[in-house]
């Protein structure tokens, strides 16, 4: 997996379908989903705040480039909005709802969803940074 949007929303959506198809057997799941669902709407707007803020401090020499920042914060803030977007319209859905709208439901099973957790884990800042805390 490249790592794009796209692809790690596909994945977020086939975790949330199953854990939202095995919450009869695990009243625990219910709670393990709206803190995904918190989580990930709680990095969106973090990563985006420190995109800009990045952009803010590095000064630009030349308007030109300056231009180029403006027009590379619009695309960090439409690619937030479409993600806290996908996040708003799968909290507004209604469990009994679910059934009509999954879409990976059905090839997930619990060692796949084992693996997007931790995939999607390994993309957090602190798993990326782990290398450096060790040799520190």
């Amino acid at each position: 997996i490249s790592g794009d949007d796209d692809e790690i929303q596909q994945l977020q959506k086939a975790l949330l379908d199953y854990l939202d198809e095995n919450t009869e057997t695990d009243a625990s799941l219910v709670f393990s989903r709206k803190f995904y669902i918190a989580q990930w709407f709680r990095d969106t707007t973090l990563e985006t705040e420190k995109a800009i803020k990045s952009q803010k401090d590095e000064d630009p020499s030349e308007g030109t480039h300056h231009s180029k920042d403006v027009e590379s914060t619009g695309q960090i803030m439409r690619r937030a909005e479409s993600r806290k977007m996908f996040l708003r319209s799968i909290i507004k859905t209604a469990p009994s709802q679910f059934s009509t709208l999954k879409m990976n439901s059905d090839t997930v099973d619990y060692e796949d969803a084992c693996l997007i957790v931790r995939y999607l884990a390994s993309m957090r800042p602190f798993a990326q940074s782990f290398d450096i805390y060790l040799t520190q």
